[in-house]
């Protein structure tokens, strides 16, 4: 299964737009945004990729509430499983003991990429591209064996996503 991340687009539209198209040209099956969309504009990208989806409220999400009905929107820690596998979903960096297969989080805008105790740590970095001239998402592909994992960034005002690659093998 192949799992399209995607983090802390805060109100950037066309930026969000970019990645989940990336992600879906990629092979994405599911979309996880790990929080700060801002707008509900980028809920609406989410719900139109045709992809099933989560995202999870980020520190300044607060006004979206009144859109938790409409769209897949769910409040940190959120535990769930897909693929045959333990998620655990958050924005902040706040519930990072090892209480799940894989724990995917936001908020720092940094690229993360940590596979300790058998859990895989993973951040896809900023996709606004507010700390830096690059947007960033990750795709996870799970198998039975492994958890590969896909870093995507593009230089703000360019179409090509580079990619640096990392594997684990599953216990």
């Amino acid at each position: 299964m192949k799992i399209g991340l995607l983090s802390d687009t805060h109100k950037k539209e066309g930026r969000s737009q970019k990645v989940i198209n990336h992600l879906k040209a990629q092979g994405a099956e599911f979309l996880i945004h790990a929080g700060d969309i801002v707008k509900p504009e980028i809920l609406e990208q989410l719900k139109n990729s045709g992809l099933r989806y989560v995202a999870v409220y980020g520190n300044n999400d607060a006004a979206l509430i009144e859109y938790h009905t409409k769209y897949n929107l769910v409040q940190e820690p959120h535990y769930f499983k897909l693929g045959g596998v333990n998620f655990k979903l958050m924005h902040l960096p706040f519930y990072m003991n090892a209480d799940a297969e894989i724990i995917i989080f936001g908020h720092t805008h940094v690229f993360e990429c940590d596979f300790k105790n058998r859990t895989l740590f993973l951040n896809p970095g900023e996709a606004c591209a507010r700390d830096k001239a690059l947007s960033s998402c990750a795709m996870l592909e799970i198998t039975d064996t492994y958890f590969n994992v896909t870093h995507y960034t593009r230089a703000v005002g360019t179409d090509t996503f580079d990619e640096h690659h990392y594997s684990f093998e599953r216990s």
